[in-house]
């Protein structure tokens, strides 16, 4: 039997990571995976959707140039073939990229499926496993001196009946490669990737229904997150059926035709020529069999952490990454690499503070985007702070009235105390939440942010101004 410092099961961001950082920190690694490295975020997930949210972020600014600015400019057609292709090959660079990075590394990957035959052993099957191959050891089975981590990462939910066909009815993994742009599209799911894909197919001309069970848009966010996101949305033209519920659902010719039951308990039936089923992500463990290793999932199908200061098993020695991982893991890409760095630095002997999942900055990147980190002001007032907030509208600054979006900045804080979180919806905002992590996760009071300077004119001013007014040193709220 082959044998290794660590064993990766799954080359995902979690599990690269996790390989990268113990590899940088003299460990012998060996990472196995049964599809490509870079896992769902690279290749179906993050990087080729936000290629694509950039495109219609251009067809935007076109008409937005047209109706705002007097630029004459005229948007002739789409071209798929071409968004594609440019898609594509910033998701081949990236995936070289980790390629490279990995060998460099010098950590040994296995194409191939690994089945669990130990708590600290491995079967690969699979190319590359038993031949010598490329990318393979020849040696299908592999034991881990050090650890075992489990980071196969999980995939699209779907609803009984509705069956995926990658054309009519559509998940979030093969939306951006079903064949063409639809004329109309039914989203199913209001979180950040269902609000995503509505947004993405809005820009590019779609007539777009979004419908959420719960009676808001992105219900784990702020309210006046989902509110002010909610407007943006239906400025432009998409329908926005919160606390509505899928009835029936029937595969056309055509299109889809659903039958939903609308927050007002009336029937509506809408049809379009595509169905997108945006409803969670669930864990992946097929053909792992966790039980030889001693392990077990729970109803969800997540493997539970025994100790979650190290994302440690109850068996010594595995432990897991990623969307494996239970709530309070929240199934984003920059946590599973934090996962991943304590997760190497454990099995190294390296001191490694735990990853704090209540200031790992949340992000939906539609038009209007929404950008959150910390406590929501209903989830601060539920754990009884007394809570002081302030909300400043984008347009309170002069770069928030050039970009003409609207928005706003709400600052929750422990009244005469720290801040408890920061949210914020409107253009770019994606790119202005790292400061709001920063002092949410050092615990700043807003006296200690109102001493920064942000540079003027940007849409950041909009959050210094926020911390001004809290602090009692506001220049342009009341």
């Amino acid at each position: 039997m082959d044998s290794a410092d660590v064993i990766v099961i799954g080359g995902g961001t979690g599990g690269y990571s996790t390989a990268l950082r113990a590899a940088a920190l003299g460990l012998e690694v060996v990472l196995v995976e049964r599809d490509k490295v870079g896992g769902t975020c690279l290749h179906r997930g993050c990087i080729p959707s936000k290629a694509m949210l950039h495109a219609a972020e251009l067809v935007d600014g076109m008409a937005e140039a047209r109706e705002r600015w007097g630029v004459k400019a005229t948007l002739d057609a789409v071209d798929w073939s071409a968004l594609v292709a440019t898609r594509d090959d910033i998701v081949a660079r990236n995936h070289r990229g980790v390629q490279a990075h990995l060998a460099h590394a010098g950590v040994r990957v296995l194409a191939g499926t690994a089945r669990l035959t130990g708590p600290r052993s491995v079967r690969v099957t699979g190319p590359g496993t038993g031949t010598g191959g490329p990318g393979g050891s020849g040696v299908p089975d592999v034991s881990a001196r050090r650890g075992l981590v489990l980071a196969t990462g999980s995939r699209p939910r779907t609803l009984p009946g509705l069956d995926p066909d990658g054309r009519r009815v559509v998940t979030s993994d093969d939306a951006l490669f079903a064949p063409g742009l639809p004329a109309s599209v039914l989203v199913l799911g209001g979180g950040a990737i269902g609000v995503e894909y509505a947004s993405f197919h809005r820009s590019l001309g779609a007539e777009v229904t979004l419908v959420e069970a719960a009676d808001r848009i992105v219900p784990l966010e702020d309210a006046d997150v989902s509110r002010h996101l909610t407007r943006g949305l239906k400025k432009r033209g998409i329908d926005v059926r919160a606390g509505s519920r899928l009835l029936d659902a029937e595969v056309l010719g055509d299109g889809v035709r659903a039958c939903l039951r609308t927050a007002r308990g009336e029937t509506l039936t809408v049809e379009a020529e595509r169905l997108l089923v945006a409803v969670g992500r669930e864990p992946v463990t097929d053909g792992l069999d966790v039980g030889a290793a001693g392990l077990a999932t729970d109803a969800r199908g997540f493997v539970v952490p025994g100790d979650w200061d190290r994302l440690e098993t109850a068996v010594p020695g595995v432990h897991v990454v990623g969307d494996l991982l239970p709530p309070p893991s929240l199934g984003l890409a920059h946590a599973s690499f934090e996962e991943g760095l304590l997760v190497a630095e454990t099995l190294a002997g390296v001191p490694s503070a735990p990853v704090d999942y209540a200031v790992v900055p949340r992000v939906t990147y539609s038009s209007p985007q929404t950008a959150a980190v910390g406590l929501s002001e209903a989830e601060a007032r539920a754990r009884g702070y007394e809570v002081e907030t302030n909300t400043l509208p984008l347009t309170a600054v002069a770069k928030g009235m050039v970009h003409g979006q609207g928005g706003m900045v709400k600052v929750v804080g422990e009244a005469g105390g720290r801040v408890l979180g920061v949210h914020l919806v409107g253009p770019h905002v994606s790119e202005m939440i790292a400061e709001s992590r920063l002092i949410v996760g050092w615990e700043a009071e807003p006296s200690d942010v109102a001493r920064h300077v942000h540079p003027h004119p940007t849409l950041s001013e909009a959050v210094g101004e926020a911390f001004l007014t809290l602090a009692g040193r506001g220049l342009h709220q009341q």
